[in-house]
């Protein structure tokens, strides 16, 4: 009896299953995202940023994959979700058009205060002028990260930009707290989509990003190719009639001028053809010495 009731699922437990269920049933798509290294105001910021499109929910592993068994049937193919329930995680659950949901959430990057480890996304420069900051041990933390620095008014100004990390620098504590004393928010933080279920497939988070710069060159291609194939088999459509039409008269002109027939437009062609052919005949029996 002590062992049942110690296996027994508290009701908290199952009540919040239930919740997900709801919401894998009432929803078309879900997304995974990494919540490694997020923060709760870049998390915050997602919200905003999908307010309207998407429900953002933190959610333990085990109760997805409670609230996932017996779902089969009514959306095919969402046990292969528990594949990416591992590490800890976000879950989308939207109705608009999961690849549109991919790219928001892929361009969506926030800008925050470094932390000591925190790796550098770009060049981080300490600029010229006043930090607000008044006179102290702080002078000596910034002259040992390499800031050239003067008192003015009672205040600490740094003399000109400076370098303090480039990219792919690991933050020191030092560096995290000067940075920190500044208001710098020099880190970018992106959420990594892990995989998404979508119409009774799952994929992976890679396969998610759309390359429209790709894509839109991939385009300009295929229709070069299928324009310049339209000319070759002369298949007419809207956009190389008038090129069709040009090519057909340079080539009927083509025909005329060696058969010489006198067709509309060849005339003029004919007779300046037959008055060169008469002018270097001429300059032939000149030479010749027929006059």
């Amino acid at each position: 009896m002590s062992v049942a009731l110690a296996r027994e699922v508290p009701k908290w437990k199952r009540k919040l299953a239930e919740e997900i269920r709801n919401y894998i049933k009432r929803y078309k798509y879900i997304l995974i995202a990494d919540l490694f290294k997020v923060r709760a105001a870049q998390l915050q910021e997602l919200r905003k940023a999908l307010r309207g499109k998407a429900l953002v929910k933190v959610l333990k592993n085990t109760l997805v994959a409670k609230a996932i068994e017996g779902l089969d049937a009514e959306k095919p193919g969402i046990e292969a979700l528990k594949e990416y329930l591992h590490g800890q995680n976000v879950f989308i659950f939207t109705d608009e058009n999961p690849f549109d949901m991919a790219r928001t959430i892929e361009q969506f990057r926030v800008k925050v205060l470094p932390s000591p480890g925190d790796v550098a996304t770009s060049d981080i420069v300490v600029p010229a002028g006043n930090t607000g900051l008044p006179p102290g041990p702080i002078i000596s933390t910034l002259n040992a990260l390499g800031i050239p620095t003067r008192i003015e008014s009672g205040s600490i100004w740094v003399v000109k930009d400076t370098v303090v990390a480039r990219k792919g620098d690991v933050i020191s504590y030092d560096l995290a707290y000067i940075l920190g004393k500044l208001d710098m928010k020099v880190i970018e933080l992106g959420i990594n989509l892990k995989a998404a279920y979508i119409d009774g497939l799952v994929v992976p988070g890679e396969e998610l990003k759309l390359d429209i710069d790709g894509i839109r060159e991939a385009i300009g291609e295929a229709y070069k190719e299928a324009f310049n194939l339209s000319l070759n088999a002369a298949y007419p459509t809207p956009e190389n009639a008038p090129l069709l039409l040009q090519m057909a008269h340079v080539r009927a002109l083509s025909v005329a001028l060696a058969a010489s027939y006198p067709a509309k437009g060849a005339v003029e062609l004919l007779l300046a053809k037959a008055e060169a052919e008469a002018s270097a005949l001429a300059r032939a029996l000149a030479e010749k010495g027929f006059s």
